[in-house]
């Protein structure tokens, strides 16, 4: 079981989150769904992402969505977190890992590939301890890997 002892440390500035236990289960607060979700190592790294994506890089929380599912040349995807631009299209898409596992050129290969039907500008895959990120070419079906991701624009 995952408990508040065992959390890493990740890679992200630190936040305030709120916890609660109830059945001898860690649940932490999301602030997205408003709801109370079960951690596990994913979602750790999921809600830091949440919070890094709205106090780092200025994206509303209106505009961030997490763990919905959409459906893909007739396959059911969920993705982890996804921020849109003000006109509801697809800014940036992360995958979101556990901090236990490594993120390897197949990983991006796949959520590039993936992406190549939704069509965000910008992608983050995050294990909580290594973030990399890249801007999609279209026209040229490539991806170019960035330090960072810029700052939400609307």
């Amino acid at each position: 079981m995952f408990s508040l002892v065992s959390m890493n440390k990740l890679n992200f500035p630190s936040y305030q989150f709120r916890f609660k236990n109830n059945e001898n289960k860690v649940s932490i607060f999301d602030v997205i769904r408003k709801k109370f979700i079960i951690l596990t190592p994913e979602e750790w790294v999921r809600q830091h992402t949440v919070h890094y994506l709205h106090q780092e890089k200025k994206y509303p929380l209106q505009l961030i969505n997490v763990e919905k599912q959409l459906q893909l040349n007739g396959l059911i995807k969920r993705y982890d977190v996804v921020g849109f631009y003000k006109d509801g299209s697809l800014q940036l898409i992360v995958e979101c890992k556990a901090p236990s596992v490594k993120i390897t050129q197949d990983t991006f290969d796949q959520i590039a590939r993936y992406n190549m039907a939704l069509k965000a500008r910008f992608l983050m895959v995050t294990n909580g301890l290594n973030h990399y990120f890249c801007q999609l070419n279209y026209e040229e079906e490539k991806y170019e890997f960035l330090k960072e991701i810029p700052n939400f624009s609307s």
